[in-house]
């Protein structure tokens, strides 16, 4: 279920080795190496965006219809997990979850559903900075930064999603206010802890959900599939950060995007923990590192946009985006090397400008 993962201990700026580099490579924020990634259903994926695709389009349509991505998710889900593995640690580290940092106790973790929706002690395990000018990341996953400008080494703008699609085509008042600013794309693999939390402070100034597919979030389905993260369905929260106890990053694009065996975006903020969840409105005050969200379950993607000028990333995660010894098929989308980064929730990505 969890991706597999090796560590290529390359230093920075190393030569590539002689031999064929893994087909995707990650580098992992806390240590600088470079980590090669294995694919959850990987086999189905390439099939998918592959043969099927060119072959048999209409399997592709309806395998990432809702219907059917609800139905794959149940199926691979929702089926209690054998008995002998009920409670069983190393089973559940073998999909990369410790056991230490989870509320409830490994014996009620008796189904994929409820392991990939865990709560976490986020309080104790997810440290959060804090300076109050401070942009965190919403969920613990593999961070891809650039920006909509196309003069910028990284443009994402027309690659990995069409952001006036992505934001809505209807959504008009928004383009002009992210028109070539900056973007941090985050990609939740399957294991991952699947909660999104607020990365900045301020008011909710809209929040809508916009019907679409539920394609793969699998590096090869970003790349067969042309923009791909604007075609699914979503959930658009803008959030006004020049607001007392804000952020003061002016305005800030959270967009949740569903992806293939994801049943479900339930939207749960809560200012204390998990307590007390309920849906965002308009005018709501949100408070930075909170809750905000559970996607439910399988592999998904929180897409960040912020107004030009504003933020200023992380020069750590800046360094690694541009390695030359990490190797990517994201690569083949943008004619340069484009390196992600593993980052964990609530740790921080920007600053204010």
């Amino acid at each position: 279920m969890a991706s597999l993962e090796t560590i290529n201990p390359a230093p920075l700026n190393s030569p590539a080795p002689h031999a064929a580099p893994p087909r995707h490579q990650f580098v992992d924020r806390q240590s600088g190496a470079v980590v090669n990634e294995a694919f959850f259903a990987d086999n189905i994926v390439r099939f998918l965006y592959g043969s099927a695709r060119e072959r048999a389009p209409w399997l592709l349509r309806l395998l990432t219809s809702a219907r059917c991505s609800r139905w794959l998710a149940a199926l691979n889900f929702d089926l209690p997990l054998a008995p002998r593995l009920i409670g069983n640690r190393r089973f559940l580290e073998r999909c990369g979850v410790d056991p230490l940092e989870c509320l409830l106790p490994p014996s009620l973790l008796n189904t994929p559903r409820a392991i990939f929706e865990r709560q976490l002690r986020y309080w104790e395990c997810r440290p959060m900075p804090d300076d109050p000018a401070v942009v965190v990341s919403p969920c613990d996953a593999r961070v891809l930064i650039g920006s909509q400008n196309e003069a910028s080494s990284v443009c994402l703008k027309g690659k990995l999603f069409a952001w006036d699609e992505l934001v809505g085509r209807q959504q008009t008042r928004w383009h002009s206010a992210f028109s070539g600013g900056d973007a941090a794309v985050f990609r939740l693999t399957p294991d991952r802890y699947h909660w999104n939390h607020t990365p900045v402070s301020g008011v909710v100034e809209a929040i809508c959900e916009l019907d679409g597919s539920f394609h793969s979030s699998h590096p090869m389905a970003l790349i067969a599939e042309a923009t791909p993260l604007s075609k699914n369905r979503r959930t658009v929260t803008i959030i006004d950060t020049d607001v007392a106890g804000g952020t003061r990053v002016g305005l800030v694009a959270m967009v949740e995007v569903v992806a293939l065996m994801i049943g479900d975006l339930a939207q749960r903020y809560s200012v204390e923990r998990y307590a007390d969840p309920r849906p965002l409105i308009p005018g709501m005050f949100v408070r930075k590192g909170a809750p905000k969200s559970v996607f439910r379950p399988g592999s998904s993607t929180t897409v960040l946009l912020f107004q030009p000028g504003r933020v200023r990333f992380d020069a750590d995660l800046m360094t690694h985006a541009r390695r030359t010894d990490a190797h990517t098929d994201y690569s083949l989308a943008f004619g340069r090397q484009c390196i992600e980064v593993d980052v964990r929730v609530r740790s921080p990505i920007a600053v204010r400008a």
